[in-house]
């Protein structure tokens, strides 16, 4: 009996250590669950503030290249309001810029000294002032430097050198170095000799701007916009399309550029408020705040008919447009005074009809880029073929002129021999 007393405690005392070992296994495995998941959060978290996701919408508006623009600033969810007042600039994020965007770095007695202590500004925009520079390799640059009051801040700032570290194309405004040192935030880009879109349709000195440069002015710009929305992986949507930020250079070929309010096309499950500018903001965006590749296309058609009438969006564009689209040659009635008489009205029609498209009020009825850069090919290639046809034509006559003086000539000297063989 005793022995039989003792097996039973020793049976006892086994199970409660064994349920002891096991309870504190799940206790531990329990802990190490919630202590991984919240540094994923964390983690999910940094990214978002290191790399944030674009879209183009209403809102803060980022016009680095002139002063034209008039922004909404919409407040975003309390999220986003704590978020903001955490400077992302920590020594870490600073490496991991550095090393994610591939981009170079300078210091700021660098910049100081391309600029000239800060002396040739070549613009004003909500970003900052923007400074003509000259490298010490030579190359002349433009320096966007962030102004103490601006409503694009750091997160913007970090957003484009993110985004134009991996995304090329010849029709992107090319981003060739930045600067954060003594507490100045710049980013360094490609000099644009001949200034934004806006500053050439607007300015106050009159300039020859023909329908031809147009023409493929909103042809380039179709093929930068093609690039993010098709060509970039994840797409990229702009989210602040306007002529202000269409740069153009010596050859008057026109780049994208200000990708400071872009995001990647994919869902981060948080509301980032209304951004954009007004007049270039989509509609259907304002009422659902959802934004998409079909709200940069609304952007866009704004941009043609500005190429089409040279009215800007703050100058009551839409009811000009309204009013045109009441009759299939409305267009031109609002064609800028500029292109009167210097242009084909099919090819205006012909593109303003495109412009209709991208606006329609319902986005999934509205082109795709790739259906609009085609549309806008086939205008130009149906006008490179007339001028071929027309030059052909007119060497044709050239030539048969040519033979009939040739023929002339011989006549002549054959009616001078038969003289000389008379006499």
């Amino acid at each position: 009996m005793v022995r039989k007393g003792v097996l039973v405690i020793i049976g006892i005392s086994a199970g409660v250590a064994i349920g002891i070992f096991v309870a504190s296994l799940v206790f531990f495995g329990i802990r190490w669950y919630k202590r991984h998941a919240h540094l994923r959060r964390c983690a999910n978290e940094q990214c978002a503030t290191t790399l944030p996701i674009r879209t183009n919408g209403l809102g803060t508006s980022i016009d680095s290249s002139a002063s034209l623009s008039n922004s909404i600033t919409v407040k975003g969810s309390d999220y986003l309001a704590k978020s903001s007042q955490l400077s992302w600039w920590s020594r870490h994020n600073k490496n991991q810029l550095a090393s994610a965007s591939g981009i170079p770095r300078y210091s700021y007695k660098d910049i100081q000294k391309a600029t000239e202590n800060f002396t040739t500004i070549l613009g004003q925009g909500s970003f900052g002032p923007v400074y003509k520079a000259t490298m010490p390799a030579g190359g002349v640059v433009a320096v966007k430097v962030l102004a103490s009051n601006s409503k694009q801040g750091e997160r913007e700032f970090q957003t484009e050198v993110s985004l134009l570290g991996r995304l090329h194309h010849r029709n992107l405004v090319n981003l060739v170095g930045y600067c954060v040192d003594k507490g100045q935030h710049m980013l360094i880009y490609e000099f644009m000799s001949n200034g934004s879109l806006a500053n050439l349709l607007y300015s106050e000195e009159e300039q020859v701007f023909s329908w031809e440069e147009r023409l493929q002015i909103a042809l380039d710009i179709s093929h930068g916009i093609e690039y993010l929305h098709d060509g970039a992986v994840p797409p990229v949507i702009h989210r602040d399309l306007k002529s202000a930020n269409i740069l153009l250079d010596q050859l008057m070929r026109a780049k994208v550029a200000d990708f400071g309010l872009s995001k990647e096309e994919v869902f981060d499950g948080r509301n980032s408020g209304l951004k954009g500018t007004y007049g270039y903001i989509d509609p259907m965006y304002i009422s659902t705040n959802s934004f998409t590749t079909k709200s940069d296309i609304y952007s866009f058609g704004i941009i043609l008919f500005e190429l089409i009438t040279a009215i800007h969006p703050h100058q009551n564009l839409m009811e000009y447009i309204n009013l045109a689209a009441m009759s299939i040659d409305g267009v031109d009635e609002i064609l800028d005074k500029q292109l009167v008489g210097k242009c084909n009205l099919d090819e205006v029609r012909s593109l303003a009809s495109i412009a209709h498209k991208c606006l329609h009020k319902a986005p999934r009825k509205r082109p795709s880029i790739g259906e609009i850069s085609l549309a806008i090919l086939k205008i130009k290639q149906s006008r490179l073929t007339k001028e071929d046809t027309m030059s052909f034509a007119g060497e044709a006559y050239s030539r048969a002129v040519s033979r009939i003086e040739n023929q002339q000539v011989e006549l002549r000297q054959m009616g001078s021999i038969n003289e000389r063989v008379t006499v």
